[in-house]
């Protein structure tokens, strides 16, 4: 049912797209062992100084605690809140089972986060019934099958129904008529465009532009002067509900990549080429997992000033190997001439991906195979039997020598 307040009516003609959203999906999933803990207070992240909020439930919310919040600031918010240190694999875990749910209903399914998603069910009215009747039955079993809750929007386009989605969570579906699509915008903060960040909202707010009415109200030609050829268009048009984007299946990833916030500033470099490796190990293991394989290797690395330097080299070919993507970042580590400086966080990432059944592996005159690319493969199969970091490599196990204080 929508929520009170929300509902601009039932008529769901001519809206096929639904944006689905578990609501607090890392929290809820942990609340689902934790059932003495409903109606409390909860942020599930790292517990440590450097930590960041991963997750929090509506009662925390209301203090003011969000998602990528600093841990320590979301302490003094709400004092009295339980933290749960994050599970990864059950979120993975949930969010297939989940998404597995979606493609019962249509094919068009284009996961945006491991928490939501845009489906169109056009195709699937004749079998299963209007478009509100689809989210309902979503609803119902993903929270029989997971135990969690999601929020539905149902509108006539992409933008519109994860707006809707948002207006009524959390447990909350909302369809938004096609013929009622300005009315459901124009009385938004302007903020609610996709693309109005801090600095644009700035910018409109200057210009005595604080709703997306006020927005829908100017020219385009004086938005586009004023924020630029493309950036006035989009706005312009989003203003008045118009958003041509089809919901796309399968949609490739553009990038992996994975990094690490430390618990105390790091300036060893052994031990940062030590979480240059253990990030290695997991975006390669990313890559095989999603069949893919990349060129292009970059790494982030943030002092403890929070000046971020990042550096990138496109290789000969495309890789999935965990050694070749450590060596490459291990090297362009070495190319920042940061040693001795203390570093907050580093990342490692792989762009400029294609499938991995499309490489073909050219060895050069002389060259051997080093089999690492098995290796991983083997390491993969013992993973997914035995749990992550069932097998590792030896210096992620135990301390090298020149680490341990003799």
């Amino acid at each position: 049912m929508p929520r009170p307040g929300s509902d601009l009516g039932s008529d769901d003609t001519g809206c096929p797209i639904l944006h689905v959203d578990m609501d607090a999906f890392y929290a809820s999933v942990e609340l689902r062992e934790r059932p003495e803990l409903r109606g409390v207070p909860v942020i599930v992240g790292a517990p440590g100084a450097r930590g960041v909020v991963l997750s929090a439930t509506y009662e925390a919310r209301r203090f003011g605690v969000h998602s990528a919040m600093p841990m320590t600031r979301a302490r003094r918010l709400c004092p009295r809140a339980v933290i749960i240190p994050p599970s990864r694999g059950k979120y993975s875990e949930v969010s297939r089972g989940v998404m597995e749910i979606f493609h019962t209903f249509t094919p068009e399914v284009e996961p945006i986060a491991s928490d939501e998603a845009f489906l169109d069910v056009g195709g699937a009215r004749k079998r299963l019934g209007p478009p509100a009747a689809i989210a309902a039955m979503i609803r119902e079993r993903v929270v029989r099958e997971h135990g969690i809750t999601c929020s539905v929007g149902v509108a006539n386009s992409k933008f519109v129904a994860k707006l809707a989605s948002q207006h009524c969570k959390p447990d909350g579906l909302m369809v938004v008529p096609a013929d009622r699509v300005v009315d459901f915008l124009h009385p938004l903060p302007v903020a609610a465009l996709w693309g109005v960040g801090e600095r644009t909202e700035q910018s409109l707010v200057r210009l005595g532009i604080k709703t997306v009415g006020d927005l829908a109200r100017v020219p385009v030609e004086t938005l586009q002067r004023d924020l630029g050829q493309a950036i006035g268009a989009h706005l312009a048009a989003l203003a008045w509900g118009r958003d041509e984007r089809r919901v796309t299946p399968n949609a490739p990833d553009k990038s992996i990549g994975a990094e690490e916030t430390f618990a105390t500033d790091v300036g060893d470099p052994v031990k940062i080429r030590k979480e240059l490796l253990r990030l290695s190990e997991r975006v390669a293991a990313r890559l095989r997992e999603g069949a893919h394989a990349g060129r292009t290797v970059s790494v982030k690395l943030r002092r403890a000033d929070f000046t971020t330097i990042s550096r990138s080299r496109t290789l000969r070919e495309p890789t999935d190997v965990a050694r070749v993507i450590y060596t490459t970042a291990c090297d362009l580590y070495a190319a920042a001439d940061l040693d001795g400086i203390r570093l907050r966080l580093v990342g490692v990432r792989v762009e400029n991906l294609r499938p991995a059944a499309e490489v073909t592996r050219q060895l050069g005159l002389g060259e051997r195979e080093t089999g690492w690319r098995e290796a991983e493969q083997a390491v993969d199969r013992a993973t997914r039997r035995f749990g992550r970091d069932a097998v590792l490599p030896a210096s992620l196990v135990r301390p090298s020598f020149d680490e341990i204080d003799l």
